[in-house]
């Protein structure tokens, strides 16, 4: 109980609890209406380090807390056209293609989700983008990376092999259980990115330390 009042009263000081808390819960209920798919879930990774990439870069400069992990490699526009390509590859290869032989609700949820009709997925999106501005705002100890490989788009990376696996080797098999409206089978698929975001808040704990730096 007193985790959970320490994290109520000091929500910047657990913002990795709280972001966990908030994707499963907001994933669990597009499962439940049967709008999550694959693609919903990449797209979210995707989503989730372009919004990182662009708060930082706006913001990095007016937080004294934050520490710029600078690299020979460390070039803003180098990322977003990086992010770009990535993007095609997911709408194309995730979004229409590995989907061509599924069931056509897979295909329409594929859809709202681009166009951002689907509402857990833009809520998701939200909370993120508010999380990190406010972050800043409040000058919170962040590390902040623009270099092409870095602790999230290593997860990217690792999301893209685990999404494509998923798709041409369980989805595809087992069409009819592995569909929107399926919502046992959509619980399955989802469990694999729910520990690659647990897998997240264990590469970006290096934050926590910055913080028990400056409270000394």
């Amino acid at each position: 109980m007193k985790p959970l009042l320490a994290a109520i009263e000091r929500p910047l000081q657990y913002y990795r609890q709280w972001d966990f808390l908030i994707f499963t819960v907001l994933t669990l209920l597009s499962v439940v209406n049967g709008q999550s798919t694959v693609f919903y879930l990449l797209y979210f990774f995707w989503w989730n380090e372009l919004i990182r990439l662009v708060v930082d870069r706006l913001c990095y400069k007016r937080n004294k807390n934050a520490v710029y992990e600078i690299t020979r490699n460390s070039r803003f526009f180098e990322s977003l056209f990086l992010m770009g390509i990535y993007w095609v590859f997911l709408v194309v290869i995730f979004g229409f293609i590995a989907a061509a032989d599924s069931p056509d609700a897979v295909i329409i949820a594929n859809m709202q989700v681009l166009m951002f009709h689907n509402w857990f997925f833009n809520a998701n999106l939200v909370f993120i983008l508010l999380q990190r501005w406010y972050q800043h705002k409040r000058q919170q100890p962040l590390r902040v990376y623009f270099e092409a490989f870095n602790p999230n788009t290593i997860l990217l990376h690792i999301s893209i092999i685990i999404g494509a696996a998923l798709m041409f080797f369980v989805v595809r098999n087992y069409p009819e259980t592995f569909t929107p409206e399926n919502r046992w089978g959509s619980a399955l698929i989802i469990l694999p990115f729910l520990l690659l975001r647990l897998l997240m808040q264990k590469l970006t704990a290096s934050d926590n330390v910055i913080q028990k730096q400056n409270n000394n």
